[in-house]
Parts: C-alpha cells; structure tokens; sequence
C-alpha cells in the first residue's frame, strides 16, 4: 500500500483550527459501497501498519461493488459484534488480513467451501475484484471486510470466535525507523489469540527474510501460540495456499517466501 498517511493526525490540532480530513476520507465514489474511513478518523491514535492505496477502479470492480457490496461487504466500523455464525451459516470462520486483488482468497474460497473466509482490506480496487471473483465462481463463503483490521479484531469479533488467521505477505516496512509499523509484533498477537478459538492457526507468510525472522522469534516467544513445526523453524507452504503472482514475481527474482504456522495453545 502506497500513499502516506499520519495515522496519529488529531481530529483537531493544536492552535483550535477545526481539522479538514482529506477528500479520500469522506467522499466516496461508491455511495452504497466501501466507505472511505469507516472507524473515522476520531477512532484510533496508533500507528498503522497499513496505508491506503488510491489507484483506478475498472468498470468491472466498480459495479461488482456496485450490485455486491450490500450483500457480501461490510465496513469496519467498530459500531457492532458481528454474528459470524449468522454470516456465514454456521460455517468455521478464517479472517484473512490484506487480500490484495483476492485472486489468492478466491482459489482458496473455492477449494474449501465448508470454511467462511472473512478478508480485510483497504484497497478498493482489490475488494471489486474480489467480490466480482466471488461472484464469478458461485462462492458465497466469502465477506469482504473494508479498513483497519485490528478494529475487527478488537472491537467487532467475539472471544475464540474464529477458526484461522490469515496474514499473507503483509508490508515488511524495510526501513529499521519504520519496524515499529509491522503487523506482527507481540501487542498484535495478543488480540488475535483472544479471538482465536483453541488449536485454531495463524498462518503467515512473507518473501522479506528480516520480517520472516521477527515473526519467528515473537510467535517463539509468545506463551499462547505454538509452533507447528516440530523443529521449531518455518514450515513448507501447504497446499491450501496458491502461489500468488506477487509471490511468483518475487521468487522470480530470488526471494524466499517463508511459511509460518502457529496453533493457538489450549490455555
């Protein structure tokens, strides 16, 4: 994701000047779909370990948003406890976090009907595509979640509630200033172990061999998850997650993409 952002800006900085969000925050381009800063930017003082992208929605994204995003979408808001079982019948939920253009979330859709797939993202380019894959396929086990993640988590999602955690090539915020900004850190695991139910696993993934590193040594060290390599290293990539043409254009180049499995511990 691409475009900066300062997610610590006040709703109203020093001086009583009245703050201006810029126009990406407030006008939609889509009125009956993905708001554009659903939580509000009152809601959170963090720092972020995303930022928005803006690039061009084609004709086919924006009108799966369009006819979809009232049936399948959702705005992390903050606002409610989702009934995850209502959502997708009775189904297991995994909440996959940054689903890019979703070509990825809707093979593994496809592939494992009998598991709802919650997938979060900001990119609204990507949430058309993917609800037009959806679509598409006649895969009615997938809800797109649009903004802040950890919102979801947090605020939106009950105890032990979900059955897999999905964090695919997450930013790997290269600059040592910027690590502060990494998704998986021991502050993030703590949420997502309190809505992971028991034995449920957080799956990561990443090409960036220094993040690779940093998730093995937190998810090590952390007393609520345990890794499902009896060796205690990276685990080979299974089955279920297809080799995504990001990931392709990396190995192109000679990165090495690591898998991480941890199961969430009984206690």
């Amino acid at each position: 994701m691409s475009e900066p952002m300062n997610p610590q800006s006040p709703s109203a900085p020093e001086g009583g000047a009245t703050y201006t969000p810029p126009k990406w925050r407030t006008e939609p381009r889509f009125p009956d779909g993905p708001a554009p800063d659903p939580a509000g930017s009152h809601h959170e003082r963090r720092i972020r370990s995303f930022q928005p992208r803006r690039s061009r929605v084609t004709t086919g994204q924006g009108e799966a948003l369009k006819r979809l995003w009232g049936t399948w979408g959702l705005d992390i808001d903050g606002h409610e406890v989702l009934d995850l079982k209502a959502m997708f019948d009775g189904l297991p939920v995994v909440l996959e976090i940054g689903f890019g253009m979703g070509e990825a979330t809707a093979q593994m859709a496809a592939a494992d009907p009998d598991t709802g797939i919650l997938a979060a993202d900001v990119h609204t380019p990507g949430q058309g595509n993917l609800l037009a894959l959806a679509e598409r396929g006649g895969m009615t086990n997938v809800r797109v979640a649009n903004g802040d993640a950890i919102i979801l988590l947090r605020e939106m999602l009950p105890p032990d509630s979900l059955a897999g955690l999905r964090v695919y090539f997450p930013d790997p915020w290269p600059k040592a200033r910027h690590h502060k900004r990494r998704l998986i850190q021991p502050e993030f695991l703590d949420l997502a172990a309190t809505r992971l139910a028991p034995g449920a696993v957080l799956h990561c993934a990443t090409d960036w061999e220094p993040y690779a590193e940093q998730m093995l040594e937190v998810l090590t060290a952390h007393p609520r998850f345990e890794n499902t390599q009896a060796d205690g290293g990276y685990a080979p990539r299974p089955d279920f997650r297809p080799l995504t043409r990001f990931e392709g254009q990396g190995l192109d180049k000679g990165h090495v993409v690591h898998d991480l499995l941890f199961r969430r511990s009984e206690n």
